[in-house]
């Protein structure tokens, strides 16, 4: 009895013992292979990419030398540890709202191109006040962008000047731009002064150092970078690319020495000559002849046999490797050529990654796995890289294609901390028409906006609410309209938006209808018919003047049209837009023609969510020129929707002819004709470009006047006199 107690307790033993030891084997091995390196650890060449693989392309211990001794560490401060908590005063932004005031500009003290740029972006915002009281964020009016001791920009002694002004307040609620920090040989983030309690909007920006949640990393851009508008992408909205003649592709410049060259001189060993072409060139600074090497003369050779914008528009996938600093031009450049970008800069922040998830558009890669990127890209599935394409155009398109756009994201993403309950979420900055568009004041939730019903799976209301705007005393045209109106079974309710000078009549005067019916008071200003009411309960609107003439044969057909296209304008009087070679303008036409591409919102669906656009969304200036000039709010709003969803209103069949004025008043004259071409090119040089999309489709019901029996159709009265 004893012995078998013995052979018991041994057994436990030893299967504990052998247990620990397997758990402990476990760990070691997990320590010694699987283990990540920390973030800013030196990483190895990988074991399985030795000098037997590599033999034909590289010597393992040249991509291991970075060719330049790294930087020093950022020196860390009670301001590194910034965050809008202790770093803000979110008092100010509670008190007056998100505004933004920008010093006055000093005498004799010039600001470079890119900065003028910025500060005028930001005077145009929305956002922007004159009165510093009231502001929530300040932009210093010196230049901050070159921060390069040794650039002919770079503004010395900048922290007495900050010292001296009253406004700084250890830099508590600024926003600093800058796109150049650091200077030779290391290129750091300093910055020549003490940015305290500043928050930072700056290119190229280490992750070490940036700090979440309260700093902004945006794009580096060209001195010649539009103010607004800028260049469309190479890709149409939703185009399929064309098959290109490139998988991989790289010219540029090799840095013999310094930091950064390590990376672009090993570039040339993916060079094949066929679907992969890297190219560099050692013409680069004064005494580059000093550092040549035996490999120079035959790359500046070969670098001059391909041009560099027909390599960018022809390749696939481009090549983004660090510079000097991490972020380069050629970033921006390859999203505008729909080229997906292969970046190669360990520890960049990426721009605007706070939220953009850029793992939809670029391919992130390691400067220590060169070789492994022409392997990777080749086994990207084909349907992957048309969306990363498409992607591509899309960011340039919403946020980078302008300093405008830069500037405005920046601000968007600022404004969003302050009241993060109410932010957007990250899918709406992520697909079309972007953050910028998608007005965090009017929803957070995706399905209120027009544009992702079909995404969803999802559909508008079934019923509209008609806003009728009312300018001279009551009419029996205007009593028939709302009859005709209310007895559509789509209708809702019918609104008045009375902008006479005479007071409304008492209800008793106002026709008896199914539909409950409201008047509102305006403020008798053609923009008012714009603004977001909260009596406006469904997703549709119609939008009704009183010289309106339709039958509800009419509005049901139009009310249908639109639920199949809630992001357009969908209505019966259309308008176009053309280009005047002889004048060297836009023109302004409403004669019918077979394309259009505006329909007069006198008689239109929409969806309420373009009243809280319109007046949230466009600055005051732009709103106050469209009260100025005639019928300039109806066009406003055409281009507005046009800039938003790239496509074009939609025409409908209507049984009369609707009367766009009386007779005889300014919009049917030839003085209103010429303020609404002047309305057009004002609004073209305010948004940098034409937003209009033209169109020659119209809807008509289902054998609308075929030959054939009237009892067969179903909006029987569109074809009766």
């Amino acid at each position: 009895m004893q012995a078998r107690k013995k052979y018991l307790l041994v057994a436990f033993l030893a299967s504990w013992l052998l247990l620990f030891l397997l758990l402990l084997g476990d760990r070691l091995r997990r320590s010694a292979f699987i283990s990540q390196p920390r973030a800013g650890s030196p990483r190895r060449w990988p074991r399985w990419a030795d000098r037997s693989l590599l033999g034909s392309f590289a010597d393992p211990e040249e991509l291991q030398d970075r060719g330049a001794p790294s930087p020093p560490s950022p020196r860390l401060n009670a301001s590194s540890r910034c965050r809008m908590e202790n770093c803000f005063d979110l008092g100010r932004c509670r008190r007056h709202g998100f505004k933004v005031f920008t010093y006055p500009r000093q005498r004799g003290q010039p600001v470079s191109d890119s900065y003028g740029k910025i500060l005028a972006s930001l005077e145009r915002s929305r956002y922007h006040t004159r009165r510093p009281e009231e502001a929530c964020l300040f932009v210093l009016p010196i230049d901050t962008l070159d921060r390069d001791r040794l650039s002919a920009r770079y503004v010395p002694g900048l922290g007495q000047k900050l010292g001296a002004s009253p406004l700084w307040n250890g830099g508590r609620n600024h926003l600093v731009f800058n796109l150049y920090s650091g200077t030779w040989p290391h290129y750091g983030e300093e910055l020549g002064f003490d940015v305290g309690q500043a928050m930072l909007a700056k290119a190229s920006f280490d992750a070490e150092s940036f700090r979440p949640g309260f700093d902004v990393s945006i794009p580096l851009f060209p001195r010649d970078h539009p103010q607004r508008g800028g260049q469309e992408g190479r890709l149409r909205h939703g185009a399929v690319p064309p098959r290109k003649k490139y998988l991989l592709a790289f010219k540029g410049k090799r840095y013999l020495t310094g930091i950064g060259s390590g990376t672009r001189n090993a570039l040339h060993h993916i060079h094949n000559g066929k679907d992969i072409v890297s190219l560099t060139t050692c013409k680069h600074g004064k005494d580059w002849e000093k550092h040549k090497d035996e490999r120079c003369d035959k790359d500046n050779v070969d670098y001059e046999k391909f041009d560099y914008q027909e390599l960018l528009h022809n390749s696939t996938f481009c090549i983004v490797p660090r510079g000097r600093r991490l972020g380069s031009f050629r970033f921006l450049e390859a999203l505008q050529a729909a080229c997906i970008p292969v970046l190669l800069s360990d520890g960049w922040e990426l721009p605007f990654s706070e939220v953009i998830d850029w793992s939809k558009a670029a391919v992130v890669g390691s400067e220590k796995l060169l070789l492994q990127i022409p392997s990777a890209v080749r086994c990207i599935h084909p349907e992957r890289v048309l969306a990363l394409q498409q992607q591509t155009q899309f960011l340039w398109d919403a946020y980078f294609s302008s300093v405008d756009k830069i500037v405005h994201t920046t601000l968007e993403i600022i404004k969003d901390r302050l009241l993060p309950h109410r932010s957007r979420p990250r899918f709406l900055w992520n697909v079309p028409p972007g953050g910028l568009l998608a007005l965090p004041d009017f929803s957070t939730h995706i399905r209120d906006f027009p544009f992702y019903y079909l995404q969803h799976g999802s559909s508008p209301s079934d019923k509209f609410t008609a806003f009728i705007r009312v300018v001279s005393p009551l009419s029996q045209p205007v009593l028939r309209l709302i009859q005709a109106v209310s007895r559509s079974q789509y209708c809702a309710q019918i609104l008045v938006l009375w902008s006479c000078e005479k007071p409304p009549p008492p209800l008793e005067k106002w026709p008896q209808i199914t539909v409950p019916l409201s008047v509102i008071e305006g403020r008798r200003e053609p923009s008012d018919r714009f603004f977001p009411y909260a009596a406006i309960r469904t997703d549709a609107v119609l939008s009704l003047d009183e010289h309106s003439s339709l039958s509800t044969s009419e509005v049901d057909f139009a009310f249908v049209v639109w639920r199949s296209f809630p992001e357009r304008i969908v209505g019966f009087l259309a308008s176009s837009h053309f280009w005047d070679a002889e004048q060297q303008r836009w023109g302004y036409t409403s004669r019918w023609t077979n394309e259009l591409s505006i329909v007069l919102t006198a008689a239109a669906f929409y969806h309420r969510y373009y009243h809280s656009l319109f007046t949230g969304y466009l600055p005051a200036g732009l709103r106050e020129l469209a009260g100025s000039l005639a019928a300039c709010e109806d066009i406003l709003m055409n281009v507005l929707v046009a800039a938003v969803t790239k496509l074009p209103p939609i025409k409908v069949a209507q049984r009369k002819q609707h009367k766009e004025a009386v007779k005889g008043t300014a919009a049917s004259s030839s003085r209103g004709f010429s303020q609404q071409q002047d309305c057009l090119n004002q609004l073209v040089d305010w948004f940098g470009y034409m937003p209009l999309v033209s169109s020659q489709l119209r809807l008509d019901p289902v054998l609308f006047k075929d030959q054939v029996s009237i009892l067969r159709k179903k909006y029987r009265h569109l074809e009766r006199p």
